[in-house]
């Protein structure tokens, strides 16, 4: 006999994911992978203004222009699942503490979730907008560094609202002792979302775990219309006595990935510690040249104008042409 658990407890897994999930739901959700694999999204080019010419016997607004336009494909790669036994044995042996469906969600909660968050924090984290290189954070710096970030943020308009503060443990030590934070305690907020520790200069900050961040990143600013995760299978099921098998058989499938829009990418600001930031490669106009950036680099680029970063037509060299 199956009980799927996706079935008759659709809402209750959903559930498990979000409310443990410390990055799920801040998040643009405008965009639906129902049915598909990869969806397209395009970006109409604006075009600058000219200086009306008034003496002009042709078109005195200036030479039209065929508005163009640049797609990026969003394609779904992290399909992840998991197959466990509880052996009926077992089970009687251990006064019955291994209840399917209790397991179930142990393994959520251990390792489901933070592994999508660790991918989710990891492509936010390498593909954002800005990438920053800090010596190290210390309670002196933290606050002047994190404004540095708001403020670049700020020059590119983004939104104020709508930004989230995500910061690793360990920075958020120093930020705590920093006068300009705002503790929950202070907010007289009675209950907030997992890993929500307070405010600063008017974000909700996050607290993440080392285990959920990648390597040397200090934290994260996120603009919830920068960035998507979709999510589109979070499968469960428990078999009770499955063919060879004297008990429960329990598995489950995660079909998910995160996505940074390019057109929004200045919303995505990181700042990672313990690495080295190459200098930007020049390109000379007349041979096409490349004059490397730094020892070793991996040069990324396209020829039909997509940004290499979040581009499906992307090719790479590691030497100048």
């Amino acid at each position: 006999m199956a009980v799927n658990l996706h079935e008759q407890y659709a809402k209750k897994i959903q559930n498990e994911y979000r409310v443990q999930s410390l990055v799920m739901g801040r998040l643009n959700n405008e965009y639906s992978f129902s049915g598909v694999k990869t969806v397209k999204i395009t970006t109409p080019l604006t075009v600058p203004y000219n200086d009306y010419n008034r003496g002009s016997s042709a078109n005195r607004f200036g030479t039209p222009q065929e508005m163009q336009d640049r797609v990026q494909e969003l394609t779904m790669t992290q399909d992840k699942s998991f197959s466990l036994t509880i052996d009926k044995g077992n089970q009687s042996d251990q006064q019955g503490i291994k209840a399917g469906a209790k397991m179930l969600r142990l393994q959520i909660n251990e390792q489901g979730v933070p592994m999508i968050d660790r991918y989710i924090f990891t492509k936010l984290g390498e593909d954002a907008g800005t990438v920053a290189v800090s010596a190290s954070l210390t309670k002196e710096n933290i606050c002047e560094t994190i404004s540095t970030a708001t403020a670049a943020m700020d020059d590119e308009e983004v939104p104020s609202d709508g930004r989230t503060l995500f910061i690793s443990a360990q920075a958020y030590k120093n930020l705590r002792l920093s006068d300009e934070f705002i503790g929950v305690e202070a907010l007289g907020k009675k209950s907030l979302s997992k890993g929500e520790v307070g405010e600063y200069d008017g974000m909700a900050v996050i607290k993440v775990p080392s285990r959920r961040f990648p390597s040397g990143l200090q934290f994260l600013i996120v603009h919830k219309a920068a960035a998507t995760a979709p999510h589109k299978i979070n499968d469960a099921k428990v078999h009770i006595d499955p063919p060879g098998i004297s008990g429960n058989l329990l598995e489950g499938r995660d079909y998910y990935d995160c996505f940074i829009f390019a057109p929004k990418a200045v919303g995505v600001y990181s700042c990672f510690t313990g690495r080295t930031k190459n200098a930007a490669p020049a390109i000379n106009a007349t041979s096409g040249a490349l004059t490397a950036g730094g020892t070793g680099a991996v040069y990324y680029y396209t020829v039909d104008g997509s940004y290499p970063r979040y581009s499906n037509t992307v090719m790479s060299g590691t030497s100048p042409a």
